[in-house]
């Protein structure tokens, strides 16, 4: 079966769903790092949980893409690498060199092994290693630096992954390995889930977030990718059933095990169905959001001006966000794309006509690859 080349996959809203998911983690991490009782009416409504495995389901689905329409691995390395590390690798030297200035260690205590250890570790994402720095936040509820970042590891794994998916797929046919994946991701996740349950240890839930327990989010979403017509021939066939799913008691068994499916058939039925809203158009800020809200945030709580007014210390947290995020977009991310970037096309071309790219993205004059 070929890959899909629904128009569709040019025109679609994943720009809009990443801000919106990037966004909510933000607001949920405002509660939980403040700990403010006004601010837990965020939660009732919003869930962190879901938003990034709601992330991993776009990746799933995009990441693939990007792969397949790569003219080498060379290339799709490159473009996977240019995206994610030149902004990723900002925010953790700014914060090692610039958080000294926060320490109630000294400059010379500061600079320690301590130091070097969160700077190299958090450098090639292994952050759970050391997620703190000398003297930083140790007044706060939580001493993290930046505790959103541990979803970039298995990120970054996802991305190794794929090309070794697509050799698979050649020799045991595609449905074959993405079920027999998301089947080995699900029973490994409800497996970690009983231990918690049984045991009380917060360790093996803690353990069923990393992988392969994500992995059925990743697959799922890739699912959606190759096989698009089938969710364009019956989409409320899909999406109705997903939505009841999600609804309904996890605990009555084999729900959990659908939850990862019926989750990427809701997030790319969004996506892909319904009026586009171009939130790309003037750059991609959700990352910039996801990776500088937490230290934005822990730097508010420790000055501590407005931490008795709940609703203006939340304000403030998404003006800073946000400016940081269009700031970080200018100043790194954008420069280290290539041209034929749908973010860049859309930003430098005033054509009507969208051209599908090699890097899965919507882009203008096909002439203008590089």
């Amino acid at each position: 079966m070929p890959t899909p080349q629904s128009p569709r996959l040019s025109h679609n809203n994943f720009d809009l769903l990443r801000l919106l998911f990037a966004g909510t983690v933000c607001l949920v991490h405002c509660h939980e790092l403040s700990g403010l009782p006004h601010l837990g009416t965020i939660t009732r409504f919003l869930s962190s949980a879901v938003a990034v495995k709601s992330f991993f389901v776009i990746s799933g689905f995009l990441i693939f893409m990007s792969c397949e329409r790569s003219r080498s691995l060379t290339r799709y390395a490159g473009k996977r690498m240019r995206r994610i590390y030149p902004a990723y690798a900002t925010v953790i030297v700014v914060a090692a060199f610039g958080l000294v200035a926060v320490s109630a260690e000294s400059t010379a205590t500061y600079f320690s092994q301590e130091w070097l250890r969160y700077l190299l570790a958090n450098l090639v994402f292994l952050n759970f290693l050391q997620p703190t720095l000398p003297g930083v936040f140790e007044g706060n509820r939580v001493a993290a630096i930046n505790g959103a970042l541990w979803t970039l590891k298995i990120e970054v794994l996802f991305y190794l992954s794929v090309p070794l998916f697509i050799l698979l797929f050649k020799r045991f046919g595609r449905l074959t390995v993405l079920f027999s994946g998301y089947g080995l991701s699900i029973v490994y996740a409800l497996t970690c889930s009983s231990l918690a349950e049984r045991t009380g240890l917060a360790f093996y839930e803690q353990l069923g977030r990393q992988l392969p327990g994500q992995l059925g989010y990743f697959l799922a979403g890739a699912f959606f990718y190759y096989y698009l017509p089938w969710l364009e021939k019956r989409p409320w066939q899909f999406l109705i059933p997903a939505l009841l799913l999600l609804l309904v008691d996890r605990a009555f068994l084999p729900l959990p095990a659908l939850e990862p499916f019926a989750l990427a058939t809701t997030v790319v039925f969004f996506a892909l169905f319904g009026p586009v809203i171009p939130a790309g158009r003037y750059g991609d800020f959700s990352y910039g959001v996801y990776i500088l809200h937490f230290p934005l945030i822990q730097l508010l709580w420790h000055d501590g001006r407005l931490n008795d007014s709940p609703w203006l210390f939340l304000a403030v947290t998404v003006v800073l966000t946000v400016t940081s995020a269009i700031f970080l977009w200018h100043g790194v991310e954008k420069r280290f794309l290539l041209r034929s970037s749908h973010y860049m096309a859309a930003t430098a071309s005033t054509s009507t006509e969208p051209q599908t790219r090699d890097d899965g993205a919507v882009g203008h004059h096909p002439s203008r690859r590089r």
